[in-house]
């Protein structure tokens, strides 16, 4: 992200607008600059420089009076300053066990390593009883393994799990087996009296990937 003849100032900006855009979705100037405690000029002249290096592009919105705003988000180029967990290697690696073993074969790998998450994340949640704690404290497990979590309590009582990056996102693209473990995973961490669902996928072209948390009756 670094370049030469920018400021570290520059540089917290540029990484600060990439950060909000990814996290928090399409934005305005003026809005990104009221997160950022910068002028909407500054943000700008920043979003120009990224949208001439093809790491943003906008749309814009009709208002009640004068010009459209533009909305901008980011462009799929700009996913190399998010964590990728060595996307085109453990791809490679997936169709080789595939090829190696078949469908069956590499099924009973990601078993195998879903088991291995539930116990490593198991410890890590040790301590947190209620629901809310262990939903905030796998968002940080998360966050940590790269994915951006956060979560969110809803109006109706129901918790949203929200990754805001996925780091296998090329391997999952090649073996849904990964999106369908993770919803083992999480039902197994939250417990059985939980119901969770995937709203939003990333792979089916969302922005994000959300999963809806509720106790069952």
């Amino acid at each position: 992200m670094s370049s030469p003849g920018k400021s570290k100032s520059d540089i917290r900006t540029r990484k600060a607008i990439l950060h909000a855009l990814k996290t928090e979705g399409p934005a305005d100037a003026k809005t990104l600059a009221e997160r950022q405690g910068v002028t909407a000029m500054a943000v700008r002249q920043h979003l120009y420089q990224l949208h001439d290096e093809k790491l943003v592009t906008y749309s814009e919105q009709p208002q009640t009076r004068g010009r459209p705003a533009k909305m901008w988000r980011l462009t799929g180029n700009a996913d190399q300053y998010f964590p990728d967990a060595h996307a085109e290697l453990t791809s490679s690696l997936i169709d080789a066990m595939r090829a190696a073993f078949g469908n069956d074969g590499l099924e009973r790998i990601i078993a195998s390593r879903t088991a291995s998450q539930i116990e490593a994340y198991q410890k890590q949640l040790a301590g947190a009883r209620s629901l809310p704690a262990r939903i905030k404290k796998l968002a940080r497990i998360r966050t940590r393994e790269g994915y951006m979590a956060e979560s969110v309590r809803q109006a109706d009582g129901s918790y949203h799990l929200i990754e805001n990056h996925c780091p296998v996102c090329t391997a999952a693209k090649s073996c849904r087996g990964l999106c369908a473990a993770e919803l083992t995973l999480f039902q197994s961490i939250l417990g059985e009296d939980v119901g969770i669902s995937r709203a939003d996928h990333i792979i089916e072209g969302a922005r994000r990937c959300v999963y809806v948390v509720r106790r069952e009756n």
